[in-house]
C-alpha cells in the first residue's frame, strides 16, 4: 500500500521560509520504483479548491510551477531517499492552506498539475503564514 507523509509545515512569518518533505512508503507494491513516479504539491485554503502548485517528472528533467508561486518556490526530489522537496521563500498570508503531496506513476514527460491526474495523495501538512 502506497502512503504518503508530508512534514516541514507549521507557523511562519510573512516573508519567511519552509521546507516541505514527503516520505513515501510502499511504492514497490505496483511492482515500481520511486524513479518510476512523477511528484506534485498541491494546497488547499479553506473554502478553496484543492491547486496544484508544482510538480517534477520521474527523470527530474521537467518541473512545473505555478504562476502564482514562480519564483518563490523549488521542487527537487531525492531518489536515494524516495523523498520529493518542496522549498517555499518570502510567504505571504495568501499561501496559508494545507499542503499535500502528490505521486502519478508516470515515466513520461510531465507530472501532476490537476488533481484529477493524482494516483496517490498524502494527509497534508497545514502551512500557516502569520501577517
Amino acid at each position: 500500500q502506497v502512503q504518503l507523509t508530508e512534514s516541514g509545515g507549521g507557523l511562519v512569518q510573512a516573508g519567511g521560509s519552509l521546507m516541505l518533505s514527503c516520505t513515501a512508503s510502499g511504492l514497490r507494491d505496483r511492482g515500481l520504483a520511486f524513479d518510476d513516479y512523477a511528484w506534485g504539491w498541491f494546497r488547499q485554503a479553506p473554502g478553496m479548491e484543492r491547486e496544484g502548485i508544482s510538480c517534477i517528472n520521474w527523470s527530474g528533467t521537467y518541473t512545473y510551477y505555478r504562476d502564482s508561486a514562480k519564483g518563490r518556490i523549488t521542487i527537487s526530489r531525492d531518489d536515494d531517499k524516495n523523498t520529493p522537496y518542496l522549498k517555499m521563500n518570502s510567504k505571504t498570508h495568501e499561501d496559508t492552506a494545507m499542503y499535500y503531496c502528490a505521486a502519478e506513476p508516470s515515466n513520461g514527460l510531465g507530472g501532476p498539475e490537476e488533481p484529477a491526474e493524482v494516483d496517490y495523495w498524502g494527509q497534508g501538512t497545514q502551512v500557516t503564514v502569520d501577517s
